[in-house]
């Protein structure tokens, strides 16, 4: 193992002993969500699109869009064949505005560790990310971010709750 091969692995176990210790979890925050580092080479996890004033972190205008949430089965970030019919509204709508990028924000319940629904929200988000590209949608027109459990959509504790808050939602954001 080369020298920064050791400190990554360090990194690592320090991270893992750090929140395996049982210590307070608390939400990331940053100033303006998108744009501060939330999102690095189109995928990353936090950040905050509310209080942007209808503005992006690009600069561009958020477009008042509504789009029907991408569910997902229990431990699944493959997107289901019923949901399919979501995306490709997206994707048409996508296609038709060429100015418009659509953040992808993977989410899932409250079962499982902070640091596996972090990851499980972001492969939902990549799987609709991928399931947009194979629409004809340019994978640079679309950034994706996990929020995992941190923003449930029903805060129950039952598997009614738990099956609204397995989702990726889009934001679309306009050109300036």
């Amino acid at each position: 193992m080369t020298a920064k091969t050791w400190i990554m692995a360090a990194l690592v176990v320090s991270v893992a002993v750090t929140f395996g210790t049982g210590c307070k979890r608390t939400k990331a925050k940053t100033g303006s969500g998108l744009g501060n580092g939330d999102l690095i080479n189109g995928t990353g996890t936090a950040g905050d699109l509310t209080g942007l004033a209808g503005r992006d972190g690009f600069g561009g205008k958020i477009v008042d869009g509504q789009f029907p949430t991408v569910y997902f089965d229990f431990d699944s970030a493959q997107v289901k064949e019923g949901e399919r019919a979501k995306v490709a509204q997206v994707a048409e709508y996508l296609k038709a505005n060429a100015g418009a990028t659509v953040v992808l924000s993977g989410h899932t319940d409250e079962r499982g560790s902070q640091e596996y629904n972090t990851s499980l929200g972001e492969n939902r988000a990549l799987a609709v990310r991928e399931a947009l590209t194979q629409d004809g949608v340019d994978a640079a027109r679309m950034q994706t971010r996990s929020m995992g459990e941190e923003q449930p959509k029903n805060p129950g504790h039952d598997e009614a709750a738990w099956s609204q808050n397995r989702r990726v939602e889009f934001q679309v954001l306009g050109s300036k």
